[in-house]
């Protein structure tokens, strides 16, 4: 029962956020930094069947993170694994993701950035416009509340009241 809520939980925190992937029921990806920041990094965790009582499986082994130090990936992985150590037993996902978020300069302190932004840049020539329209179509999707807000403006008909966007002089 514990990790379905916990499964639920983060699917409606991290609900429209281009940096989270659910990669299945029970494996989850986080991308700390932005698309093309050299510190970026890909954090995967997995829940084993006695997830929370042991320790989720953490990997840096995404490709994402191949322009990444092994020894910087193991410093990281050493930091989580403190972070699990002190959350045994409670739901801990959002907790490693966010403090991954939290100490992203930290983390990263040790890669060397003049190797990864060569390799970065010759990928972002290639493809210039597919990120950029990728994180507009994320942007893009309203969430349930904001088409139900959406529906009340209009008239079921999809049109808009009279005076809807108007200015509010008074204000």
């Amino acid at each position: 029962p514990g990790p379905q809520m916990e499964l639920e939980a983060l699917r409606s925190i991290y609900e429209g956020d281009a940096c989270f992937r659910e990669l299945s029921p029970i494996s989850f990806q986080y991308r700390v930094g932005e698309n093309g920041d050299p510190k970026a990094f890909l954090v995967e965790v997995s829940w084993p069947e006695t997830y929370p009582q042991t320790a989720p499986v953490i990997s840096m082994d995404a490709f994402f993170n191949n322009t990444i130090s092994s020894a910087v990936k193991r410093s990281i992985l050493d930091k989580l694994m403190v972070e699990v150590e002190a959350n045994l037993g409670t739901a801990m996902t959002y907790t490693l993701f966010e403090y991954a978020k939290d100490n992203k300069e930290l983390l990263m302190e040790n890669q060397p950035v003049n190797t990864a932004t060569s390799v970065s840049d010759s990928i972002a020539i290639g493809t210039p416009a597919v990120p950029a329209s990728k994180k507009k179509d994320k942007k893009e999707q309203l969430s349930k509340t904001q088409k139900r807000k959406l529906a009340d403006k209009t008239d079921n008909k999809g049109e808009l009241p009279r005076g809807w966007n108007w200015v509010d002089v008074i204000k």
